[in-house]
């Protein structure tokens, strides 16, 4: 059987790929009624202004101009919400 150890323990490689496995699934019934797009008051309100201005300062997530608006890509948001930042990051 193979094994992966990690610091504080050993896990069958198994377990391991049923755990990611279940969280991917949870995490596409999640974002399956998301729109492609949402406005930029909706994105501050889900992901917090402070973020989602700093997200698009450092070039992670990109604004779309749209007549009398602007909208960012919701799967690029929940991608930046998912993964560890550097908040030191310049």
């Amino acid at each position: 059987m193979d094994f992966l150890n990690f610091p504080d323990k050993c896990v069958r490689y198994s377990t391991f790929l049923n755990d990611v496995a279940a969280k991917v699934v949870h995490m596409i019934k999640q974002d399956a009624n998301d729109p492609e797009f949402i406005s930029q008051n909706k994105a501050f309100q889900m992901f917090g202004r402070g973020n989602v201005e700093r997200w698009r300062k450092q070039g992670k997530v990109l604004a779309y101009k749209r007549p009398g608006k602007v909208e960012y890509r919701t799967a690029d948001l929940r991608l930046l919400q998912r993964i560890q930042q550097d908040y030191l990051d310049k």
